[in-house]
């Protein structure tokens, strides 16, 4: 074998290996190199992801999950900003690492993306003005309803009040201000998040939110198909936390007694039921 070829040789071998290693990088690894966490979320969903009025430093439920998960893997976070229908285009195209941006679980959204084990579980219903007088979802039959546009609560009013005429703004507070302003006769959104919009106009217009569930929804963190190394290391931090009761003071600090909601936690982390 003469030297051109042993030369040649050798350059594809290394080509080769170069390609494999390729093949075989990992986002994981990718964002442990980078030293940062790129985390998708909402800054429009409070007590979940918003800013704060004071300081508009961007805060909440939802962010304190994502430097949790920052902190275990050994990187700083970086929060990006999301409407909610781009929080699964956004994930696919890399511009973020993971999504927690109260990504209910769909089996829909399962064929596009990866999720984590539950991290909270959220009942979706209605609220409307209480001198409307509407008692159960039944009420809203032929009725215009609010939701944010992309989400669990558009597609659960469609499916449970199929009469209902659904009106879809870019964020919550959108969609909120459009049932203040009489454009449509409710408003559908997260149960907790609700509440929350509840207390701010209890003074001015008294609403209530209807006993009936639109469904019960488990969130998990998104992550882009065929991760694996990065759903587990997700997964363990979030079974961590479940462990060591972290997940459980995050949830008090933002949701417990102590809070608006004083809403007990009726679930705990685990595997999402499929």
């Amino acid at each position: 074998m003469n030297s051109v070829t042993k030369h040649a040789l050798t350059g594809i071998s290394i080509a080769l290996c170069l390609v494999s290693q390729a093949a075989w990088a990992d986002q994981l690894s990718d964002i442990q190199k980078r030293g940062t966490l790129v985390c998708g979320t909402l800054g429009t969903s409070d007590p979940f992801s918003f800013a704060d009025q004071a300081t508009r430093e961007v805060k909440g439920y939802d962010v304190d999950f994502c430097n949790a998960i920052g902190k275990s893997l050994g990187v700083k976070t970086e929060l990006k900003l999301l409407a909610v229908e781009a929080r699964i285009p956004e994930l696919n195209q890399g511009r973020v690492d993971i999504v927690i941006a109260n990504l209910g679980f769909t089996p829909q959204r399962a064929e596009q993306i990866d999720y984590s084990h539950q991290y909270f579980v959220s009942q979706q219903k209605v609220m409307a003005r209480t001198a409307d007088g509407y008692k159960k979802l039944s009420d809203l039959a032929g009725k215009q309803v609010s939701a944010t546009k992309g989400s669990t609560s558009e597609s659960a009013v469609r499916e449970k009040i199929p009469t209902a005429t659904v009106v879809t703004f870019q964020d919550p507070p959108t969609a909120f201000m459009a049932l203040m302003q009489n454009k449509v006769n409710a408003f559908a959104l997260s149960e907790l998040s609700l509440i929350k919009f509840q207390t701010q106009v209890a003074a001015q217009t008294p609403m209530s939110i209807i006993p009936e569930s639109l469904m019960p929804e488990p969130w998990g963190v998104g992550v882009k198909k065929g991760e694996a190394p990065l759903l587990k290391a997700v997964n363990d931090q979030l079974d961590a936390m479940e462990k060591s009761g972290e997940a459980a003071k995050i949830y008090a600090k933002w949701l417990g007694a102590d809070s608006p909601y004083k809403a007990p936690r009726e679930f705990v982390i685990a595997p999402i039921p499929r």
